[in-house]
């Protein structure tokens, strides 16, 4: 089902054409006032009590987990891709001699873990090349063994949108023994995942960016095999009993349940978590299908017309519908963004990639207007060139 326009949800001028959700989302006016309804209280410490500690984190635990088909006994809430894939590797057990396989160009929080446990132990850091025609899930397959630890993937890459199909790649990586870490970041909220279907060991998901939520927000899911391992902290809310705040000098070497035990230190953020839980109710209420359904009609849109003008893109079938690189072969001038900036139009680049990342709010008249800019930007660098 296609979605009529969101923008009045949005605090976004009529003059400005954000085609950047990819490098960060807008708030909502219902996260922001989430947001300034809990600076309120804080403002108000007597207004917050004990159970208050505990009532925010297990919603947005919740919350989360529908938005993933999961548990919420499976959720922990972390603050950053870069925590997650550290508790992931902290508790994976991998031999000397094994692969860790990532993809090209794949985005530092999810690589400089796996570098580091290979150092550790002995495995190879193997990087999947980049596909000539985008199809990443056949890349991966053709490298998938039984000499392989970990499978460590996007949904979608961050660079241009193009796909894995995680349930063939999860069902692969339980036929050779291999533990599947996704970093969903560029892909949830706005494409569906469900973690029934993919069964990964680890997903983690920034929560700034397609899931609108506040910076320093995330979300850590694992399998029910991986919850009773060893956290990255220590700290006293996570172990059991912690609700009674007069018996805390019990020391308990008991965990919370489930994959709590993993939560980050200061876990109920009484600012950032009301503003989580508004975004995610949102989301939740657009649906990850209708809202990857809406934003394809527009990357369509944007593929057609950039093919137009000599620019490249992946085939359809290769890449997702919210997230789409436009590639000119040599890459764009260093000004490009800010030039098209001041039009008030904001996306980013990333490689040879002008990267392209609607949302609810977009219209189709705004992507014309981008192939325009454009159009312009390019010849104008073309007779600089001759």
């Amino acid at each position: 089902m296609l979605l009529p326009s969101q923008r009045a949800l949005f605090e976004i001028p009529d003059d400005v054409i954000w085609l950047n959700c990819a490098y960060m989302s807008p708030q909502l006016r219902a996260v922001r006032a989430a947001g300034e309804e809990a600076l309120g209280r804080k403002s108000q410490p007597w207004r917050i009590r004990p159970d208050d500690f505990f009532i925010g984190s297990e919603e947005v635990r919740g919350l989360f987990a529908q938005l993933i088909h999961g548990d919420a006994e499976g959720v922990a809430l972390v603050p950053s891709v870069s925590y997650g894939m550290a508790v992931a590797a902290s508790n994976l057990r991998v031999r000397e001699g094994q692969r860790l396989l990532v993809l090209d160009e794949e985005f530092p929080s999810n690589l400089y873990c796996w570098r580091e446990l290979a150092r550790r132990t002995g495995a190879t850091v193997f990087t999947v090349p980049r596909p000539p025609d985008g199809d990443w899930t056949r890349a991966l397959l053709g490298q998938m063994d039984e000499r392989c630890a970990l499978v460590a993937v996007p949904h979608c890459h961050w660079m241009d949108g193009t796909w894995v199909d995680l349930v063939k790649v999860g069902a692969r990586a339980r036929e050779v023994g291999a533990a599947l870490a996704v970093d969903a970041t560029q892909s949830l909220g706005a494409l569906p995942l469900s973690v029934e279907a993919v069964q990964p060991d680890y997903l983690v998901a920034a929560g700034y960016k397609w899931l609108m939520g506040p910076y320093s927000q995330g979300y850590l899911y694992m399998a029910p095999r991986h919850r009773e391992g060893q956290p990255l902290e220590l700290n006293w809310i996570t172990r059991r009993g912690s609700e009674d705040f007069t018996r805390l000098i019990d020391y308990r070497d008991e965990f919370q349940p489930g994959a709590r035990r993993f939560d980050m230190g200061e876990r109920s953020n009484f600012l950032q978590l009301p503003m989580a839980a508004a975004a995610l109710r949102q989301l939740l209420a657009w649906g990850p299908e209708s809202t990857q359904e809406t934003l394809r009609e527009l990357t369509r849109r944007a593929a057609r017309g950039a093919e137009a003008l000599g620019l490249e893109v992946a085939p359809e079938a290769h890449r997702a519908g919210h997230l789409l690189g436009l590639r000119r072969r040599g890459g764009y001038p260093p000004d490009v963004t800010a030039r098209l900036a001041a039009r008030q139009i904001y996306v980013s680049v990333r490689g040879d990639n002008l990267r392209v990342s609607p949302h609810l709010y977009n219209t189709a008249a705004e992507v014309d207007r981008l192939l325009e800019a454009l159009g312009s930007v390019s010849s104008s660098s073309a007779a600089v060139g001759r």
